[in-house]
């Protein structure tokens, strides 16, 4: 038995980047970011109490190495996570230009983005008029309300009551490479959104903005406004085949979990399963049992990112890991002789950080199924070199396998 499970803990970072100074959160470098180690700090200091309590609590992925690889990255110990590793572990560096969702993935599956993202500036009007007129004529509306970068939280509470009373779509952007759509499921429709974005893709790829996201919401100005989980990522697909590819070229399938469908427009991908993370967790489990032999698993779990990092609350941040942790722990327990697990991250997402952006940090790499010991620090595109030489798959991206011969 030879199957691969890439495993892509959203915004994970473990610090330590040493381009972070060209990356900035409102006007203040990257650099010191550490998403897991400051974590932890928080949690030793008692500074993440709510719905949980004391040290970060990891046994599992610690028992891989987790504690070691983010001293690889960042240089600095994160408290509770002192474990003596059974299992591979070293920490990653990016080279592409960004920090966003795409950039990590793409590179992660041997492509490194080529070009610089284009980014909306932060002003009072932050979208061109070709677009904004796009949006109306589509839509069939006089007009779009937000037309600037805001929270997704903060802009519902701001204009989802006048979204409801004019039909007009709530349109903003973030730091990232992103044009987002909000709308009422039931007053504008959720499908007529998705159409929407579905068409303005084009557009905004040719820009090279990287994602259009619709953000469907329900409630009443009274109740309050909650997003639904019909959020959906019209993303620019990637310049170059993938690992996704690879592993399809070599006659063997590929099952998505998670963003991942999104991420990579569908290329590369013959089954996708979606939805919050604890039903992601259900079926990277499914998988687990079901999927076939020389086949590649291909899992994102974003919440730490969308629900925590974002929003800077450290404690949800810690739940969150620590919830994960428990329910990998099973997982492993699960996997077959011959089965490779590689647990990553995309970019980080320090909760402790200024701003609400992503950070630019090093990611850890942690390896089930091919033995112990440090692998020191690697680049991104190593991970998809080291899964396709285990499935037999020629790779085509820049990276080298990190355990040699496979």
């Amino acid at each position: 038995m030879t199957r691969a499970f890439l495993v892509v803990m959203d915004s994970v970072g473990c610090g330590g980047a040493p381009d972070a100074d060209r990356f900035f959160n409102d006007g203040v470098p990257d650099t010191g970011a550490n998403t897991l180690v400051h974590i932890a700090q928080a949690c030793a200091e008692g500074r993440a109490e709510e719905g949980r309590s004391g040290p970060l609590r990891m046994p599992n992925l610690d028992a891989l190495g987790l504690g070691e690889a983010a001293k690889l990255g960042g240089g600095e110990a994160a408290p509770g996570l002192s474990a003596v590793p059974q299992g591979r572990f070293g920490a990653a560096q990016e080279v592409s230009p960004g920090k966003d969702t795409p950039s990590g993935h793409w590179e992660l599956a041997g492509v490194p983005v080529p070009w610089d993202w284009h980014y909306f500036p932060k002003e009072e009007k932050a979208f061109p008029e070709p677009l904004v007129r796009a949006v109306c004529e589509m839509a069939d509306v006089q007009a779009i309300l937000g037309n600037c970068h805001a929270s997704g939280t903060e802009i519902l509470e701001r204009l989802g009551e006048r979204h409801m009373k004019t039909g007009w779509p709530i349109c903003y952007t973030s730091a990232d490479s992103v044009f987002q759509i909000a709308a009422h499921e039931e007053s504008f429709g959720e499908q007529r959104l998705q159409e929407l974005c579905q068409r303005l893709a084009p557009m905004l790829h040719e820009m090279k903005v990287g994602r259009v996201i619709s953000r469907p919401f329900v409630g009443s100005p009274e109740e309050g406004f909650t997003r639904t989980s019909n959020r959906h990522d019209y993303a620019i697909a990637p310049p170059e085949p993938t690992l996704c590819d690879w592993v399809q070229m070599a006659g063997k399938r590929v099952q998505a979990v998670g963003k991942i469908g999104d991420i990579f427009s569908m290329e590369g991908i013959d089954e996708v399963r979606t939805g919050p993370d604890a039903v992601l967790m259900a079926h990277l489990d499914h998988y687990v049992s079901k999927a076939p032999e020389g086949s590649l698993t291909f899992a994102n779990f974003v919440e730490f990112d969308s629900l925590y990092g974002h929003r800077r609350d450290v404690s949800g941040y810690a739940r969150a890991l620590e919830w994960f942790d428990a329910e990998i722990g099973k997982i492993l327990a699960r996997l077959k002789p011959g089965d490779l697990m590689v647990l990553t991250a995309d970019h980080g997402n320090d909760p402790t950080w200024h701003g609400t952006d992503h950070t630019r940090e090093r990611v850890p790499v942690l390896v089930h199924g091919a033995g112990q010991g440090s692998l020191g620090n690697v680049a991104f595109a190593d991970v998809a070199a080291t899964v396709a030489a285990y499935l037999g798959a020629t790779s085509y991206g820049p990276g080298r396998s990190f355990l040699g011969s496979v």
